[in-house]
This record gives structure tokens, C-alpha cells and sequence, in this order.
């Protein structure tokens, strides 16, 4: 299949509703509004081919976008690729659901992930902190270092009230993820979450959103789930 192929696959499967809320999420044309399941007979026939997925990030199409970090040879992607893709990142859909998935699955996440943190550019944190968040809930709890882990938790306690808005509700997740899937520092996570106490995040033409990790992470302990894994990063 080639780039002109997929793009006329993807438009078929197109939904005027399902574009209409990815555009009231931030996403702005081009786009068709394909839903993410409605991708997957695609992406099986393709597979993992790096050169294609370049090419349809390149597009700025949100579908195709969308498309390639599934089809992304996230391993075969350097530092400056994947700065590349967050420089096209315009939302946070593509920033933290796209670049940072394929990025969770690269062996260079965490130090790619560790600068962005400190980028101090919104889309940029936000991808940081989310691709922690896939890299926890994914990945055994030996391949990360306890001390840096409780260091992010203080980081997360003494600046996320202050953080711009994606970013903020990616360390609120990261707190969560923390709590729920990073079994050493699940205590910590919780007493954290509570000492930080409802997060509002204001959002441009709509009511804030009030997240609240503590109530989250007990709600997930009470149905037994301390210590999940998600199998799979990307779908």
C-alpha cells in the first residue's frame, strides 16, 4: 500500500461525527474523523514500516497522523525523529496519544522523555509525563529507578497546580499511574495525590474539568487492580 492508497481508505472510513469531536479536542483540518478501531484492518496489513509512517505523519492529515505512530518502527526513531514529530504535535491528541505511545515503546523513552519534562514548552511536558504514564503501566517495575520516580512525585507535588493546562493533566495521570501501577512507590503516589487535592484544569469554551488523583488511584485499589500492566502500548 502507498501513501495515496491509505489516504483514500482512510476518508471512506470517515465520520462527520467522529470529526467533529476530534475538532472540539483541538484537531483541525486536515482530518476525516476515522475512529482509532477503524484503523486497525489497515494497520494489520501494513504492518511496522517506518518509511511509511514518515510519510503519512508528514501529510498533517490527524487520521494519517494518527496511523503512523501505530505503524512507527518506534525502535528505528532517533532523538532528533522524535523532536521532528513534536514539532508537528499542534494538540495534545498527537503529543501525548501519538508521539508518546510510539515513543513508550523506543529504548530511548525515558531519556527522550526526561527532556521534554524539562522543556518548559506545554505539548513537549505533557508528551514527557504521558510517555512515563505508558512506560508504567506497561513496563515491569524493575526497569525503573525507584529514587528517580520519587523525585518526578515531588516534582509533580510542588509544581502541578502551576503547570500549563496539558501538562497538568498529564502529571495528574502520571500521579495516578504511579499509584496504580508502580507497586515500590504505590504509598508514596497516594500520599502525594492527597496532599495535592483537586486539580482544576481549565479548558478554551468549556466548563473546568476537576481531576482528583488520590480518589481515582483508591477507587482502582478498592477493585483489585494495584500493580496493572497494560499488555500492549500502541493498539
Amino acid at each position: 500500500m502507498d501513501v495515496a492508497m491509505i489516504m483514500q481508505e482512510l476518508e471512506a472510513l470517515g465520520k462527520e461525527r467522529t470529526k467533529k469531536i476530534y475538532m472540539s479536542n483541538g484537531a483541525h483540518e486536515p482530518l476525516f474523523g476515522v475512529a482509532t478501531g477503524a484503523m486497525k484492518p489497515i494497520a494489520k496489513k501494513i504492518k511496522i514500516d517506518q518509511a511509511l509512517a514518515e510519510e503519512l505523519y508528514a501529510t498533517g492529515n490527524y487520521d494519517a497522523m494518527y496511523l503512523a505512530g501505530i505503524i512507527a518502527d518506534s525502535n528505528a526513531m532517533t532523538l532528533t525523529d522524535y523532536n521532528r514529530w513534536m514539532d508537528s504535535a499542534y494538540f495534545y491528541m498527537l503529543s501525548d496519544y501519538v508521539v508518546a505511545v510510539t515513543l513508550a515503546e523506543a529504548d530511548i523513552a525515558q531519556e527522550v522523555a526526561d527532556q521534554w519534562i524539562t522543556s518548559e514548552e506545554e505539548l513537549k511536558m505533557s508528551a514527557g509525563w504521558s510517555c512515563y504514564c505508558w512506560l508504567l503501566g506497561n513496563r515491569a517495575d524493575v526497569e525503573f529507578t525507584e529514587s528517580k520516580i520519587a523525585s518526578m512525585l515531588e516534582i509533580v507535588k510542588n509544581t502541578i497546580h502551576h503547570a500549563p493546562e496539558r501538562t497538568k493533566s498529564a502529571m495528574n495521570n502520571f500521579l495516578y499511574t504511579v499509584g496504580i501501577s508502580y507497586v515500590p512507590l504505590h504509598g508514596m503516589a497516594l500520599e502525594i495525590a492527597k496532599q495535592v487535592g483537586p486539580v482544576e484544569l481549565k479548558r478554551d469554551k468549556k466548563k473546568s474539568t476537576i481531576l482528583h488523583a488520590y480518589e481515582s488511584i483508591q477507587k482502582e485499589v478498592e477493585k483489585g487492580r494495584l500493580g496493572f500492566k497494560r499488555k500492549y502500548v500502541r493498539c
